[in-house]
């Protein structure tokens, strides 16, 4: 991701809806672990989620390319290194938890991206990756934020488990809005990272909230999500 749109990321990720319900999810995730421990952040921009990972007991390091980025997330007075994924500066079994948030999409050889989570966990570490979903949706938001690809349910699933790790589960997110995303995405031009009004701005985070308690994550969606981790 461009220095310029990580920019535009942190000023708006604390009220725009997309950021604030996927924090909501890395919280609820982190709690239905029952543990605490040494967790890296990979992709982390300005640590938006590295945040939520402090906040909820965990030893949390952000790491990025970018180096506006690093200097932003210490600057929020989080522990930041730049870090390439594909050659994290971790010791092997150092690491409780690994989050990867719209990190893979980014990498063409995701593949050693994965390798490097399965490497730097411990024995029953977790890793927590989200990314953009469904080739159908592929549009000019993905050329504007630097996407390689967007994953199937099986792509993903491959990719985590040829690098050793072990999948407990992957769910859509964003169900209820594809069809508004899909409409959106075939007139759109570039990022869609901007801030909106702030009624429009409630109103999708009331419809993206709804899904915590339907039964839809099994239907596609815009983001897929997955838990896995590394076996005893």
């Amino acid at each position: 991701m461009e220095t310029t749109e990580i920019r535009r990321l942190i000023a708006l990720e604390d009220t725009h809806w997309w950021y604030r319900e996927r924090r909501a999810i890395l919280r609820r995730e982190l709690r239905g672990l029952g543990r605490t421990g040494r967790a890296l952040d990979i992709g982390a921009a300005g640590g938006g989620n590295t945040r939520v990972l402090v906040e909820e007991g965990w030893d949390a390091t952000a790491t990025d390319t970018c180096a506006t980025a690093v200097e932003l997330a210490r600057q929020r007075g989080l522990r930041a290194v730049r870090a390439d994924a594909r050659a994290l500066p971790f010791e092997p079994g150092s690491l409780d938890l690994v989050t990867a948030f719209d990190v893979l999409e980014h990498v063409r050889e995701d593949r050693l991206v994965a390798e490097e989570i399965a490497r730097v966990l411990a024995p029953g570490g977790y890793a927590l990756i989200a990314v953009p979903c469904d080739m159908a949706l592929w549009s000019a938001h993905d050329h504007a934020v630097g996407h390689v690809r967007r994953y199937g349910r099986e792509a993903l699933t491959v990719v985590v488990e040829r690098a050793g790790l072990e999948v407990d589960r992957v769910w859509s997110w964003n169900v209820l809005l594809r069809p508004l995303v899909v409409r959106h995405r075939r007139r759109s031009s570039g990022s869609d990272l901007r801030r909106m009004p702030a009624l429009v701005n409630a109103g999708l985070s009331a419809v993206v909230r709804a899904e915590r308690y339907l039964p839809v994550k099994s239907l596609k969606g815009v983001t897929l999500f997955l838990r896995a981790r590394l076996g005893k």
